[in-house]
């Protein structure tokens, strides 16, 4: 992605930080996101952050992770989120 667009719309972290954090293997939980090192992904972060966890009480229940992969995660989606298209098809004969 462009500098530019991470600077203009403020996020927390830049393509080249967040994704030191993260990493997508397909042996690891099917392949999706995950955190480098756990099998911890990049959903479960936003499910507990969504329950009202706070990103100290995540790294505090999985010592594992440090507030910059909570950060990280969060940065990685809001990144994927402006490079998602949605496309809404119509079924032929429904209105």
């Amino acid at each position: 992605m462009d500098r530019k667009l991470f600077r203009k719309y403020n996020y927390p972290m830049e393509p080249a930080e967040f994704l030191r954090y993260i990493a997508i293997d397909r042996d690891i939980r099917s392949g999706k996101p995950c955190i480098k090192g756990t099998r911890i992904s990049i959903g479960d972060i936003l499910r507990w952050l969504s329950s009202g966890m706070t990103a100290g009480e995540i790294t505090q229940d999985f010592p594992e992770l440090e507030e910059a992969h909570v950060m990280a995660a969060l940065a990685f989606a809001a990144a994927r989120d402006t490079i998602t298209e949605i496309v809404v098809c119509r079924a032929v004969g429904s209105l």
